[in-house]
């Protein structure tokens, strides 16, 4: 009589090499280590191309502000001549998109995929960096940088860059802004006041960002915290009330009529 479970047993081990792969693969393509990968790819060229001693990187930082929400940024290059705040996206295919949209659209062959305007991110990153730095906006330079194999379909704004393209941009500014003491200054404040680190720090402000952008625009705004005013139902007995965004840390509630 065939034994199935020795039979099964020797298929799954000889298989288990490409199941292995299979995952790593899956992985990777994800939205969250495609991001990583761009990071890092950004990383490298800031690293190798560009002086550290005079582009002092502060890498993945996230920011928590007044109001109680976080902005997180991918690079930011203090040097004398001003702040560099980079922000990276590894897409591939066709990119459509207009300074002033909220959103902009990638195509792969006849797939279409929104994603935010990255020159909008990268403001909220300047705007949270002069809050916290108290500093004026003027010393701030944004950069978008795309890597990987896409092609804009629309013109391309200033500030966004293909690839490597945005390092002769950032040597193109010569005007100094700060004294040697100033950058020391400066990064050992972002350094000190940037969140830790860890699942729970990218956990908060993924939802942060999903309440956020779910946010409509004539929403509440608590009056203890500046956070958004939420419609939510109480776990005990499904009633709705309304709550803050900022919950556990703001415990504002309101009777939802």
């Amino acid at each position: 009589m065939l034994d199935t479970s020795a039979l099964l047993g020797s298929i799954f081990s000889g298989a288990w090499p490409f199941l292995l792969l299979i995952i790593i693969v899956l992985f990777f393509r994800t939205p969250f280590m495609k991001g990583k990968i761009g990071e890092g790819l950004v990383n490298i060229a800031n690293s190798v191309v560009l002086d550290e001693t005079v582009y002092i990187p502060v890498k993945n930082i996230t920011l928590m502000l007044a109001d109680g929400s976080t902005t997180q940024i991918d690079h930011v290059l203090v040097s004398k001549y001003g702040i560099f705040v980079i922000e990276t996206k590894n897409m591939k295919g066709w990119i459509y998109g207009d300074e002033c949209e909220k959103y902009w659209t990638q195509q792969i062959f006849k797939q279409k995929h929104q994603f935010q305007n990255p020159l909008h991110q990268n403001r909220r990153h300047i705007k949270a960096l002069g809050e916290v730095l108290g500093l004026p906006l003027s010393v701030f330079v944004s950069i978008v940088v795309f890597v990987g194999e896409c092609k804009f379909k629309t013109a391309k704004p200033s500030d966004v860059f293909l690839g490597m393209s945005y390092i002769r941009f950032i040597r193109s500014f010569t005007k100094e802004e700060f004294s040697d003491v100033q950058i020391e200054q400066i990064v050992n404040s972002l350094q000190s006041q940037c969140l830790k680190q860890s699942f729970q720090t990218d956990h908060v402000h993924v939802k942060n960002l999903k309440e956020r952008l779910n946010q409509p625009s004539n929403a509440k705004v608590c009056p203890k915290c500046g956070g958004t005013i939420l419609l939510r139902n109480n776990r005990a007995n499904g009633n709705a009330f309304y709550g803050c965004s900022n919950y556990p840390r703001c415990r504002h509630t309101e009777q939802a009529k």
